[in-house]
């Protein structure tokens, strides 16, 4: 991950999490500015192998043990975005897929 220093990033995390607009994200995008450990971050050690180190994108950290997938990017798509659910008609007991436009689920960091 740190040959992607400096360059702009998607990561995409295992949880939600809200950003500064008060509305839940599951991935963020922005300039890698670090990838530090806990003494780095915190100024102690953190007892736990998964949780002992984070990354700075932006203007946020996430710890590690939340990072699922990170890709080098020069842009993203931050609008909105198609997305489909299939739900059965109650009436005839058949599958329907609907369609529909939902917000982005990427926050900018930077």
């Amino acid at each position: 991950m740190k040959e992607y220093l400096g360059k702009k990033v998607l990561i995409t995390t295992s949880n939600w999490f809200y950003g500064k607009d008060g509305r839940q994200y599951k991935t963020v995008y922005g300039t890698l500015n670090g990838v530090y450990n806990s003494k780095e971050t915190f100024g102690f050690d953190t007892s736990r192998s998964h949780a002992n180190w984070f990354i700075e994108i932006g203007s946020m950290l996430i710890m590690g043990c939340q990072v699922m997938y990170c890709v080098q990017t020069d842009n993203a798509h931050l609008g909105e975005v198609d997305d489909w659910e299939i739900e059965t008609n109650k009436e005839t007991n058949k599958k329907e897929t609907y369609h529909y436009k939902r917000p982005t689920t990427i926050y900018l960091a930077d």
